[in-house]
């Protein structure tokens, strides 16, 4: 499976990514992925780096890590093909304008048939590729458009309830853990992935909220590193540190904020649905 990272905080952050590092925490470790991606919010847009090769036949991936891209919200994903072939138009995170706003999204599992159960579903928004993730980016950007149609940001609870509602509508189909992100708020779904021991189960998501300094050595050891520690969320496939990271339970929708009036991320728990 697919591996996912991403990161709220609070002010504008310096960060450099070790994909090689991030890769090596996934169930299939001794593989470096058929393509990766990494994408830094800010403002209204954002810097999306990615490329359909192995990680280890990468020379972006020494560009990022000597760079500290400033940002409050990130974006990653190292991709293992189920669907499509391996290219650029099918390499994650995927990326729309909405509302005047750079909207990201990425997906780790294998949603079968999904084209097949929202025929039509795509209109406005169509995919590049042939993935079932950016069908299903395109299946919530066609729901959320009406949110922006007004001209302003939606509020987060209406954002929430059509995140939620496609959440729920994409369970059915297998595994769909989803990061994504309008600038204003990161939306994750916990759902199912492959453990270590072969199964597929709850968790497919874990997160850590930080509130005090980051322990540099510790994230830069998980393939993380920070110029500015401060008050964050992040998220994973998997823990990246010996942190007490929460695993999100399965169908759980969490929503991080970055730069909210409170000084800190904000997150929506117990927004809990029961599993197809």
């Amino acid at each position: 499976m697919c591996e996912l990272f991403g990161l709220a905080s609070r002010l504008p952050t310096g960060i450099n990514m070790s994909m090689r590092i991030l890769a090596g925490h996934g169930s299939r470790a001794h593989h470096l992925g058929d393509g990766w991606g990494v994408a830094f919010h800010a403002g209204d847009d954002a810097l999306l780096v990615k490329q359909p090769t192995p990680l280890e036949e990468s020379p972006w991936v020494d560009f990022l890590e000597r760079q500290h891209v400033h940002s409050r919200m990130v974006l990653a994903h190292i991709r293992h093909a189920s669907q499509g072939e391996i290219a650029l138009r099918n390499t994650q995170p995927f990326s729309r304008e909405l509302g005047g706003q750079t909207h990201i999204f990425a997906h780790n599992g294998n949603l079968s048939g999904i084209a097949q159960r929202f025929p039509g579903g795509c209109a406005r928004f169509r995919p590049v590729g042939g993935t079932d993730s950016e069908y299903a980016f395109c299946l919530l950007m066609e729901r959320m458009a009406p949110l922006w149609a007004a001209g302003s940001v939606p509020t987060e609870e209406a954002r929430t309830a059509v995140f939620a509602e496609l959440a729920a509508e994409l369970r059915p189909l297998g595994p769909a853990n989803v990061l994504y992100t309008d600038g204003h708020h990161l939306f994750a779904h916990g759902h199912r992935r492959t453990q270590p021991d072969g199964r597929i189960a709850a968790p497919g998501l874990a997160m850590l909220t930080r509130t005090c300094a980051v322990d540099p050595e510790e994230m830069a050891n998980a393939g993380i590193g920070i110029l500015n520690p401060q008050a964050m969320t992040l998220f994973a496939s998997v823990p990246l540190t010996g942190e007490p990271w929460r695993p999100l339970e399965e169908g759980e929708i969490v929503v991080a904020s970055a730069g909210d009036t409170a000084g800190q991320p904000v997150e929506i728990l117990g927004a809990t649905h029961a599993p197809a």
